[in-house]
């Protein structure tokens, strides 16, 4: 779930960041742009009058169901847990979560310096500006928990109650998150693996299969459209890269046995898997080339990609 660019537009003015570069504008199109940031703006001023007319309207907006400030947390952690495992089963790193760029909406918003994994590293982070990677792929659960806990400390002084209990009730909600996102990042790399229905080893398959892709430094979006490969005797030029194949072995027996269980012809689980695993993702030395030539006066580059 995504913001969506409409258009980019110059201005004829500079704009001074690392150095001077040509001003724009450039447009974005969401089912509202409230963030996170929006609550805190007035959070620290006090302002409780605004708070809450803020709450109300994202209420009405977004959330209908909601019958207060802490149903509204409860709404936004289940939504976002949702989006993060999405990231999550895409290889993309935002790159700059801070909570002026965490939606109330659940969409994913200013994801300026973002990427997508190329070699599996959990550790990889894009951002020039994220020295110490803070906003990393691993970390990226844990930093939208950490935005929504800024979200509940705005939201706690709008409800009614005991100061303690209120303060319990929001961390239940926060606490809602990490199941829900785990669920979701769960079911979504069960049908990455072409996978339909749950079985209690299906944890350990996945997370086996990632040590096997970071050990090897394996393609994030080839490895998945390989395995599909696989189900079809067709060529895997990422998985062709593996060198420890006993351990590659292994694994796919494992992943071929409960394919097996499934009950399906293998063409039907590859199906699965082709309709989940992206063909293409942006490449980054690709998007990179034509940044330095668009900056440049280039746009050939951009126009091709």
């Amino acid at each position: 779930p995504t913001t969506r660019a409409l258009a980019a537009g110059t201005t004829g003015e500079t704009v001074w960041r690392e150095s001077p570069l040509p001003g724009a504008v450039l447009t974005r199109v969401a089912a509202s742009h409230v963030r996170v940031g929006t609550f805190e703006f007035f959070a620290i001023r006090g302002d409780l009058d605004r708070l809450r007319a803020l709450a109300d309207h994202v209420i009405a907006r977004h959330y209908p169901d909601a019958t207060g400030a802490l149903d509204l947390l409860r709404g936004v952690v289940a939504r976002q847990a949702e989006t993060v495992a999405q990231w999550m089963a895409l290889g993309f790193i935002h790159g700059v979560m801070n909570t002026d760029n965490m939606t109330l909406s659940g969409e994913t918003i200013d994801y300026g310096p973002c990427a997508f994994l190329d070699a599996y590293d959990p550790e990889t982070f894009f951002s020039s500006v994220d020295t110490g990677g803070r906003y990393r792929y691993s970390a990226q659960p844990t930093m939208a928990l950490w935005g929504l806990a800024r979200l509940a400390e705005c939201l706690v002084p709008l409800a009614d109650g005991e100061a303690d209990d209120l303060v319990t009730q929001a961390q239940e909600r926060l606490e809602a998150f990490t199941p829900a996102y785990e669920q979701h990042r769960l079911d979504l790399l069960r049908r990455k693996l072409g996978l339909g229905r749950a079985v209690a080893e299906d944890t350990g398959l996945v997370e086996d299969l990632l040590q096997v892709a970071a050990a090897e430094a394996l393609d994030f979006t080839g490895l998945f459209r390989d395995l599909a490969r696989v189900l079809r005797d067709e060529p895997t030029p990422t998985l062709d890269r593996i060198q420890d194949l006993p351990r590659w072995q292994i694994w796919q027996d494992r992943w071929r046995t409960r394919l097996h269980g499934e009950g399906k012809d293998p063409a039907a689980s590859a199906a699965i898997m082709d309709e989940t695993n992206p063909v293409h993702t942006p490449r980054n030395h690709l998007v990179e080339e034509a940044l330095a030539a668009a900056h440049a006066g280039n746009l050939a580059p951009f126009e091709q990609l």
